[in-house]
C-alpha cells in the first residue's frame, strides 16, 4: 500500500482543492484512492453514512474518488464555538468541548485513533492522499503534533510541501518551512508544488533554481490559478475573505449575513451556481441590500452568540424592514433556531448557560438539550412536491407550534415551519438547494417565474474532471507515485 502526505507553508494554500484533483485524476488512472486528513479546524461538514461527521473538504475529495464518506478520512474535527475554544469531533463522534490550551495536551492521546483511521483506509486502496492542516513550519505546536509532520512521522509517509504564490513571499515560505523543521523531517520531503500562479510560469525557472540550491528539493509542479475553483464546496470560513462578493447582474439577490461562526457556508453553493442568481455574503459593518430578493440565515456553530451579533450590526433591523417590504426570509438550521421565539442552553453546550430572544418570526422555542442529531435525510417539498435529500447536523430540539405549518416532509414526517405568508421558514436540513427539482421550486417561489432545474451534482462532477485536466497538465504525477510508498 502506498500513501503521500500535502502540507502547507501556510492555510488557504490550496491543498485541499490540489489533493481533490489529484484523487480524480488518479482514478481515472484506474487507481483505487482514499483521501485522509487526521485533523481538520473547519465549521463546514457533512454526514457520513453510518451518522459521524467529517470535514466537508474530506467530502468532496471523496467524491472525487467516487467513494463513499467515511469517518476514517477524517478522524480529528475541531469546530470552532469561540475564539479560544472548539466541539471536538473524534472519528465522527462528538466528544465535548475543549479550549486550544487544553486539546494541546490531548492530541498525543489521539493519535493511535487516527492511526487506527489512516490503516483502515489504507486497506482498503491502493493509494491514500493525505492532507496536512495549516503550516508544516508551526514549531510551537510541534510538540504531539498530529496534523502534519508528527504524523508523516508516525505512519512514516512522505511529504510534498505546497506554496502559494498569489499571497506572494512563496520563495521564502519553501526556504523557510525547510530551514524550521527537524532534519528526519527534512528527509521526509519529496519535493514542492507551486499554486496559484498567474502569467508566464517560465518566469518562475530562475526560482526553481535558487530552492533547489537552499533546500535540495525539486520542483513538482507550477499550477496556475484554477477559476473554477470557486464552483465547488469551500472547505471553511476562510475561503470567505477572498470569495468575490461583486454581483453577476442576476435578477435574484440572495444575501446571507455573515455570522461570526458560521457554519455550512456550502448549503448555498447551488443557489450561486445558477446565472441568474446572485449570493452575496454581508460582511460585518455592511447593511443587508434592500434589494435582496431572499435573506437566508445560514447555520452557526453558536446560535446564541450569533444571535449578539445579528444584532450588534444591526441586522435584525435590516431582516425586519426587508420582510415589511415583502421579502423572503430563510433560516438553515442554526438560523431556522434564530427565527424562533427564544433559544435556550441551560447546560452551556454551545457557550455560556442561558436564553436568548429568537427574531421572532415563528412560533418556535429551541432548547439546546438532548443528542447531536447526525443523519442523512430524503423527502420532499410542499410546494412542488420535489424531491428532497440532504442531512441533518444539530444540537438542540425545537417545538412549537409554528411545527404545525411545515416546510417539507422527510418520509411520513413534516418537519421545518413556515408562517402563513408563505415568506418565512426554515428547517434543520443542510444541503437542501443541492436537491435540483427542488431549488428550482424554491426559486419559482420568490422569484414567481418559470425557470428550469439546473444539474448542480453534475456541475461538481464536470469542475472535477476539469480540475484532474489541470492537474495532469500541470504536476508531475508520476513523480508524485514515484515518491509515495
Amino acid at each position: 500500500m502506498t500513501a503521500i502526505m500535502f502540507q502547507g507553508t501556510g492555510s488557504d494554500v490550496g491543498k485541499s482543492m490540489l489533493v481533490a484533483g489529484l484523487c480524480r485524476a488518479l482514478v481515472r488512472r484506474g487507481l483505487s484512492v482514499r483521501p485522509f486528513k487526521p485533523q481538520n479546524m473547519s465549521n463546514n461538514a457533512a454526514v457520513t453514512a453510518d451518522g459521524g461527521e467529517i470535514g466537508r473538504a474530506q467530502a468532496l475529495q471523496a467524491k472525487a474518488c467516487g467513494v463513499p464518506l467515511s469517518v476514517d478520512m477524517n478522524p480529528v474535527l475541531l469546530k470552532p464555538q469561540t475564539d479560544v475554544g472548539a466541539q471536538v469531533v473524534v472519528r465522527g463522534r462528538m466528544q465535548g468541548s475543549s479550549s486550544a490550551r487544553d486539546f494541546f495536551s490531548r492530541k498525543a492521546a489521539l493519535m493511535p485513533e487516527i492511526l487506527k483511521s489512516f490503516r483502515t483506509l489504507e486497506s482498503e486502496c491502493d493509494i491514500v492522499l493525505v492532507e496536512g492542516a495549516g503550516s508544516a513550519a508551526e514549531v510551537n505546536l510541534r510538540a504531539n503534533d498530529i496534523a502534519n509532520m508528527g504524523f508523516a512521522e508516525a505512519a512514516d509517509v512522505p511529504v510534498v510541501l505546497i506554496g502559494d504564490i498569489d499571497r506572494g513571499g512563496v520563495i521564502a515560505s519553501l526556504v523557510g518551512t525547510h530551514a524550521l523543521i527537524s532534519e528526519s523531517e527534512q528527509n521526509r520531503l519529496a519535493g514542492y508544488l507551486i499554486n496559484k500562479f498567474r502569467g508566464d510560469a517560465t518566469l518562475f525557472d530562475p526560482a526553481v533554481d535558487a530552492i533547489r540550491a537552499r533546500t535540495g528539493l525539486g520542483c513538482l509542479g507550477v499550477v496556475p490559478w484554477f477559476a473554477d475553483a470557486a464552483k465547488l464546496p469551500a472547505e471553511d470560513a476562510m475561503a470567505l475573505e477572498n470569495r468575490d462578493m461583486s454581483r453577476k447582474g442576476g435578477r435574484i439577490l440572495v444575501a446571507v449575513p455573515r455570522l461570526s461562526r458560521i457554519a455550512n457556508f456550502d448549503d448555498l453553493d447551488p443557489l450561486a451556481a445558477e446565472d441568474d442568481v446572485d449570493v452575496i455574503f454581508v460582511p460585518s459593518g455592511d447593511p443587508i441590500p434592500a434589494d435582496a430578493t431572499v435573506v437566508i440565515l445560514p447555520g452557526s456553530k453558536a446560535t446564541r452568540a450569533d444571535l449578539d451579533v445579528l444584532r450588534a450590526e444591526g441586522w435584525d433591523i435590516d431582516i425586519k424592514a426587508h420582510v415589511r417590504r415583502g421579502g423572503f426570509l430563510v433560516g438553515l438550521c442554526a438560523g431556522f433556531q434564530s427565527l424562533g421565539m427564544v433559544v435556550s442552553d441551560p447546560d452551556g453546550i454551545e457557550g455560556p448557560p442561558g436564553d436568548t430572544p429568537g427574531l421572532g418570526y415563528l412560533d418556535l422555542v429551541t432548547s439546546m438539550r438532548g443528542k447531536k442529531v447526525l443523519q442523512e435525510v430524503q423527502g420532499h417539498d410542499h410546494w412542488s412536491d420535489s424531491p428532497i435529500h440532504g442531512y441533518e447536523m444539530h444540537v438542540g430540539e425545537t417545538l412549537g407550534s409554528g411545527l404545525d405549518s411545515p416546510w417539507v416532509t422527510l418520509g411520513n414526517t413534516a418537519v421545518g415551519a413556515m408562517d402563513a405568508t408563505g415568506r418565512v421558514m426554515g428547517c434543520y436540513i443542510h444541503g437542501i438547494f443541492a436537491s435540483d427539482g427542488f431549488r428550482a421550486a424554491f426559486l419559482r417561489h420568490i422569484s414567481s417565474a418559470e425557470r428550469q432545474a439546473t444539474a448542480y451534482d453534475q456541475q461538481v462532477e464536470a469542475v472535477l474532471d476539469k480540475l484532474a485536466d489541470h492537474m495532469e497538465a500541470h504536476v508531475d504525477i508520476d513523480a508524485i507515485l514515484a515518491a509515495a510508498r
